[in-house]
């Protein structure tokens, strides 16, 4: 039990934290940040573990939305049973699209998932405009149904249901990282001829990861359309293709952490220049520019191994005194 305790006890301090942040900061400000970090989670999984850098993930975004979105307004009432529904789209679509673009490497996976988004974009805004109505979005929020213990269409007990969710998130990934799958999906990105030599399939590898990131996802997608009451083809939007990138960039690649932290920092410059300047984006870009040429491992990629070497010295000095 203690083992799994040591195991766990960074996550679990992550999300306490979080929780407690719920009571000095506005609540949609706090759901942003838990739905924006399990959408960055995914991007970074991809960048730091297999190596893709995706400009694609607004379409699996807004295929998880939309999933959830037709269910509750044209068959259903219950939001659970949307978020599922939404979490299978994606899975849907990612195995259906996954053998043809995880053959590709480089800028040319990144470049077939950015004009994804672009079709999807176009689809949902012109195309299928008799069904999703276009710009103008889909509205349900008057359609979905309260539900017991925990009532999604309250903003603070949706919270802690987002909480609970990525969290659960969270050990998921965590439990990759550590196993053997997580070891071949870094050795898949490092050198794949000796992965191969070893006797592992780099396709299945590398579909296997590229399924499980963007199903994650069409969960954030999902999260956004129940918490939102609405979607609409700006969640496919080619212009925000690069935020799950600057998230994981900002926060750290490859980190398990960083997401929270680059959804934090992001969200929070976000929320608080654009209240002061008009074309906010333009001081977020150069502000990001300077915190990567400053920290280039990204902010928590950055602090984590002072706080390691804090700790590490804390524990020697309390060794010490207890030895004395």
């Amino acid at each position: 039990m203690l083992k799994i305790f040591k195991w766990w006890w960074g996550i679990a301090l992550a999300f306490g934290l979080l929780g407690i942040a719920r009571m000095f900061l506005p609540l949609p400000f706090m759901n942003e940040v838990v739905i924006f970090s399990i959408y960055a989670l995914a991007c970074n999984f991809l960048i730091g573990r297999v190596g893709y850098i995706s400009f694609g993930q607004p379409a699996y975004l807004a295929l998880g939305g939309y999933a959830t979105a037709f269910y509750l307004v044209h068959f259903g009432t219950n939001p659970y049973v949307g978020i599922l529904i939404g979490v299978f789209g994606g899975l849907l679509a990612s195995l259906i699209i996954g053998p043809l673009f995880v053959r590709l490497r480089s800028d040319y996976f990144a470049m077939v998932n950015l004009a994804l988004a672009v079709i999807v974009f176009y689809l949902m805004q012109k195309v299928l405009v008799s069904i999703t109505q276009g710009d103008n979005g889909l509205w349900f929020l008057t359609r979905i149904d309260s539900t017991p213990i925990l009532d999604l269409t309250r903003p603070g007990h949706f919270f802690i249901f987002a909480l609970i969710v990525g969290l659960a998130v969270w050990a998921f990934y965590k439990y990759l990282d550590d196993s053997i799958f997580g070891a071949c999906c870094l050795a898949t990105k490092l050198n794949e001829n000796k992965l191969q030599f070893l006797g592992y399939n780099n396709f299945s590898i590398r579909l296997l990861a590229f399924v499980i990131a963007n199903t994650t996802t069409a969960l954030a997608g999902a999260l956004y359309a129940v918490y939102l009451g609405f979607v609409s083809p700006e969640m496919a939007s080619p212009s925000r293709a690069a935020d799950p990138v600057i998230v994981t960039l900002l926060g750290g690649v490859g980190t398990l952490f960083g997401p929270i932290v680059g959804a934090i920092a992001y969200t929070g410059m976000k929320d608080v220049i654009a209240k002061l300047i008009g074309n906010w984006e333009l001081f977020i870009g150069f502000l990001l520019v300077f915190i990567m040429l400053v920290a280039d491992r990204g902010i928590w990629g950055t602090l984590s191994p002072a706080l390691e070497k804090l700790i590490s010295r804390k524990k020697n000095s309390a060794r010490g005194e207890r030895d004395d």
